[in-house]
């Protein structure tokens, strides 16, 4: 048995021989890497952007389909008024209810997020330079 393990492990560390390759600082570029860009993935305009959005079309549309939701759900609780179906459909109605308040304060904590990304990335950007510039002279950037 070991005679075949012996023969197997042979041959495939030979073949994998003929396509081994370690790279410790990076990827090749023909398989996707190779450094980067030296740009992030998004800038401070589609920050505001994302936030803006959140801001005028996610936070009131989620609210409007709040309102119209509870509305039916009120209607329908009265309409089995007396019965057990009244008092499941009021559970489920706080469970959505709390369910959105949860929903909008992610929805506002992710826009104050994008909204102060940005000014992060300025300060931490700033404050790297000074890191590398000689004591006694300033950025063209203070006082902008």
């Amino acid at each position: 048995m070991s005679g075949d393990f012996t023969q197997e492990w042979g041959s495939e560390s030979a073949r994998a021989a003929g396509h081994a390759g370690m790279r410790l600082n990076g990827v090749p570029a023909a398989d996707g890497g190779g450094g980067g860009g030296g740009t992030f993935a998004s800038t401070p305009a589609h920050k505001r952007s994302a936030a803006n959005t959140i801001e005028t079309e996610h936070e009131p549309n989620t609210k409007k389909a709040t309102e119209h939701s509870d509305e039916s759900t009120n209607t329908e609780v009265k309409g089995f008024d007396g019965w057990d179906a009244a008092a499941g459909l009021k559970k489920v109605a706080d469970t959505w209810d709390q369910q959105v308040r949860v929903l909008m304060g992610r929805l506002g904590s992710e826009k104050s997020s994008l909204r102060g990304a940005s000014g992060l990335f300025v300060q931490n950007d700033l404050g790297t330079g000074n890191g590398f510039r000689p004591p006694g002279t300033q950025s063209k950037l203070n006082g902008l």
